[in-house]
């Protein structure tokens, strides 16, 4: 079975009003070059799930999206993610925002079919009172209150990794796969976009298959887009760009999405990465400390 398709086909699975998780963590392996041909769409009144970077903040800016359920969205060195601190300060998106554990529990609670899962994390803390959506629930066996997490379920993942196969056979080899395996298991729908596309004998090293953290048959869908995580970190293949996340957050206080779009975004990924110095610029990057 080939699942490999072009960024373009894939993005078209994604429809005004889903709800789409997105993997990847701050500016470290995130689907950029999805979440771009995502930009270049008409896709609107999204519902976006993720542990947020650059991706978040784009859809926002962009007025792409209506709600965003999040635990952080963050460049790290950009403690605040600027286009994303813009939309939420002027009240122009929902949000639930809630603990870190949390959002690993809803993603669960979707991936096992539950539509819910008990969690003592939230209570005593402002994550209830200001997301008044989530109900507590008695334990059957004591007397103690739990926060019961809803399933987080997802009609459309997108994820990088860091090579696959046609199968659908995704590797991650950055030390920290995250929370993509879950976000993979929560949607109806799996999008990876990849660096590098391998034989599928690649797997047969037991040392890779450790490194595959999802069933093949989750994934939906293979993009080939070789530095397709920039600006974010894609490692041990290059680091993120914080000169250019400095050079996007400036253009977003002085000029808003436009300003970005105008200098960065271009009609395909091809365009992008001209503007921002090519594939040789993008693997030149140094990697991330841990």
């Amino acid at each position: 079975m080939n699942k490999c398709v072009s960024a373009a086909e894939a993005v078209s699975a994604v429809k005004s009003g889903m709800t789409i998780g997105i993997g990847g963590w701050g500016p470290r392996r995130k689907p950029m070059a999805l979440v771009r041909e995502l930009l270049r769409s008409d896709v609107d009144d999204l519902t976006v799930v993720a542990y947020g970077g650059a991706d978040v903040g784009l859809l926002c800016a962009a007025g792409k999206v209506s709600k965003v359920v999040y635990a952080f969205v963050s460049l790290d060195f950009m403690p605040l993610e600027p286009a994303f601190r813009k939309t939420r300060e002027s009240g122009a998106i929902e949000v639930r925002e809630i603990d870190e554990g949390m959002m690993l529990l809803g993603l669960r609670a979707a991936a096992w079919g539950s539509p819910f899962i008990p969690t003592r994390t939230g209570l005593g803390t402002d994550v209830v009172t200001r997301n008044p959506d989530l109900k507590l629930v008695d334990s059957p066996y004591d007397d103690k209150a739990w926060v019961a997490m809803p399933a987080l379920n997802l009609d459309v993942a997108l994820i990088h990794a860091t090579r696959a196969d046609e199968r659908g056979v995704c590797e991650i080899a950055s030390p920290d796969h995250y929370m993509d395996d879950w976000f993979a298991r929560a949607s109806a729908h799996t999008i990876v976009s990849v660096d590098e596309m391998v034989d599928s004998t690649y797997f047969n090293d037991p040392e890779v298959a450790r490194r595959v953290f999802w069933e093949r048959n989750v994934t939906s869908q293979v993009v080939h887009l070789e530095g397709g995580a920039h600006p974010s970190s894609s490692d041990p293949l290059y680091g993120f760009d914080v000169s250019h996340y400095k050079t996007y957050g400036g253009l977003i206080a002085e000029g808003g999405y436009a300003a970005w779009a105008d200098a960065f975004l271009g009609d395909s990924e091809a365009d992008y990465q001209s503007k921002v110095g090519g594939l040789d610029a993008i693997h030149q990057l140094p990697l991330p400390a841990y």
